[in-house]
């Protein structure tokens, strides 16, 4: 890359699953897929690219190797239905702050997803 400049690439998660939760983040968070095999996989969310890496080992639960995404989302309670329906669960309550409405959500294999709708 000579003379060019550092960009970003993607973001990447270890899951046990990897077309389990290539679907999770389709159906749940919009993402398109743009690859999918048992071992790898890449979404993409806008300019934003999150790739999905098989792991067998037992350590991706472990929270030490967790990550957390943050989205904005047009409809809160819309999005949390349907993250729960594909097996998430809502890490508290959904919080009414004045600036608007947030969220926690533990998706598979631990990882961590923020929600916000704007007020």
């Amino acid at each position: 890359m000579a003379g060019g400049s550092t960009t970003f690439r993607w973001i990447l998660q270890m899951h046990k699953d990897v077309p389990k939760a290539a679907k999770f983040y389709s159906e749940g968070l919009d993402f398109s897929i743009k690859v999918c095999t048992l071992r790898w996989a890449e979404l993409q969310s806008g300019p934003l690219k999150l790739a999905l890496l098989h792991s067998p080992s037992e350590k991706v639960a472990e929270k030490e190797y967790s990550s957390l995404l943050s989205f904005t989302v047009p409809d809160i309670n819309n999005s949390v239905t349907k993250l729960i329906a594909l097996g998430a669960e809502l890490d508290g309550p959904i919080k009414y702050e004045i600036y608007g409405k947030v969220a926690a959500v533990r998706c598979l294999d631990g990882h961590m997803v923020g929600l916000y709708e704007p007020a």
